[in-house]
């Protein structure tokens, strides 16, 4: 029922736009020239989220709509715009980045009457693209389609793909590669690097109406506060600190942690040399440029808090007329990180566990099997994957073992772990429920993306990656069908290094 009622209130034929970022100071973006490509040629309409968003997916799919998702034009309630932004990259900052090669072409009203920002992601250079072609690759197209819709699926926050659409012009990397753009869902595109670029131009006027403006998107409630900037602080901090703990409980890693990649919503976004983990390390790094290990799994939580700090920085003439309170006052709400983050990470560890009550000692089990997994270059997903079936002994005897160098240290832990779930009354298949529901069987690992991205590439078959997108758009269910997609990659199939893509 639901879904019939989500398609009756689709609108039929081009989408209605409103852009109310576009209603700000024109500081806060640049207009486009037009940037057409030669040949627009649909790969994927996300039909479901067209249908989520009220869109009109036959038209999207029509040549009208195939145009409007490559850039090649728009309706005419559609107001194409460039943000600007700063960032610290690296922890370098750099005053004015902004879409150098994305244009938010305006703004919908899904059916729960959400507003949400499309934006186009490989258009063409705009005033910011500091000398950058502007253009995307089919292959980080399809990373992004692949990665952010498995996020959606392990119901992480996140910006989702409603399209992708190849450009038939080849965009020049080490060697010249076909061209594609990327239509982008997003709560808001408002960054903490939107913020920074209004800070260190010291426009205060700008940070308020800023501020104003994200508030009323995202979390209106706080405009009745007494200090409704302070709360704002407080609220950003507060989403993006249990966003990041979801990550880590998957596996999941960033690999370019930017304040400029850092949205106010607490939405994942920007998904360049992303990866989930195969075997477990807390010292993972993918991201072929991130040379010191800046935005390693580990390090994660910890950049997160440095970024907040950065924002946290911009907000301080908003949020007191003396420094020093300004300071203090923020201060006291960066202190609020760790326990928001603890409170989704600890949590979310114990389901893994099948831990259903909390109970001293439950976070050293949790650490001490971590610290085993590292030493023995055990697979993350299947080893908490298997333990749903260690408990009822579904899986054959000593199945998780199986994934460690020595099993022995992996039997030692799972007698304490046992006599631990014997201290609760829940029944097995109560907890084994539990823990099937919190961890995913399919994601999109690593050398699976790649197999993608060369098929399309090389060979411009985009079956591998339909396939795998059904695949990990259902991450607990069995699929018996497709259930190599879940194994861990063989050792010449192994791929330790992604790139941005830009």
């Amino acid at each position: 029922m639901a879904a019939r009622r989500t398609e009756a209130r689709a609108q039929a034929g081009p989408p209605v736009f409103d852009n109310s970022y576009a209603r700000l100071p024109d500081r806060f973006f640049a207009r486009p020239a037009d940037n057409p490509v030669s040949a627009p040629k649909l790969i994927r309409v996300n039909r479901p989220l067209a249908a989520e968003l009220g869109l009109d997916a036959a038209w999207l799919e029509s040549p009208d709509g195939i145009g409007m998702l490559a850039g090649n034009g728009f309706p005419a309630s559609a107001e194409p715009i460039a943000q600007a932004y700063a960032g610290h990259q690296f922890g370098n900052f750099v005053p004015q980045l902004g879409d150098g090669r994305a244009l938010l072409i305006g703004e919908v009203i899904d059916t729960s009457g959400k507003r949400r920002d499309l934006q186009l992601k490989g258009s063409g250079r705009t005033l910011f693209s500091r000398g950058g072609d502007g253009r995307a690759a089919v292959g980080p197209v399809l990373r992004e389609y692949v990665v952010s819709e498995a996020m959606a699926a392990l119901g992480i926050p996140t910006t989702r793909t409603l399209a992708a659409v190849a450009t038939g012009d080849p965009v020049y990397r080490e060697t010249p590669l076909p061209g594609a753009v990327l239509a982008r869902v997003a709560a808001s595109h408002i960054r903490i690097g939107t913020f920074q670029y209004f800070a260190v131009r010291q426009d205060v006027e700008a940070i308020r109406i800023l501020a104003d403006h994200a508030i009323g998107r995202h979390f209106p409630d706080l405009a009745e506060r007494e200090q409704p900037y302070l709360a704002l602080l407080e609220k950003v901090i507060a989403v993006q600190a249990d966003l990041v703990a979801r990550w880590m409980l998957v596996g999941f890693i960033h690999g370019v942690m930017n304040t400029d990649n850092m949205t106010i919503s607490g939405e994942t976004i920007d998904y360049g040399p992303c990866a989930f983990m195969d075997e477990y390390h807390p010292g993972t790094v993918f991201s072929s440029i991130d040379m010191q290990g800046r935005y390693a799994y580990a390090n994660q939580p910890r950049i997160a808090a440095w970024n907040l700090t950065r924002f946290a920085e911009t907000l301080l003439p908003l949020l007191n007329d003396d420094q020093d309170e300004a300071v203090r006052m923020a201060e006291g709400a960066l202190k609020t990180f760790q326990s928001a983050y603890d409170a989704t990470f600890h949590h979310g560890w114990r389901l893994k566990l099948g831990l259903l009550a909390d109970q001293d000692g439950d976070l050293q089990l949790v650490s001490d099997l971590l610290a085993i997994m590292a030493s023995n270059q055990a697979d993350f997903m299947l080893t908490f994957r298997g333990l749903a079936d260690e408990i009822d002994g579904s899986a054959g005897e000593d199945s998780v073992g199986r994934l460690f160098a020595e099993p022995k240290e992996f039997q030692d832990w799972a007698e304490r772990w046992r006599q631990r779930l014997a201290q609760e009354p829940t029944q097995t298949a109560e907890r084994r429920k539990v823990m099937l529901s919190t961890n995913p069987k399919y994601i999109p690992r690593n050398h699976r993306v790649e197999a993608v991205i060369k098929a399309a590439v090389e060979g411009g078959d985009f079956r591998p990656f339909e396939e795998l997108l059904e695949v990990i758009i259902r991450p607990f269910d069995e699929q018996p069908e497709r259930a190599a997609y879940a194994l861990p990659p063989q050792q010449h199939e192994r791929v330790l290094q992604t790139f941005c893509g830009t």
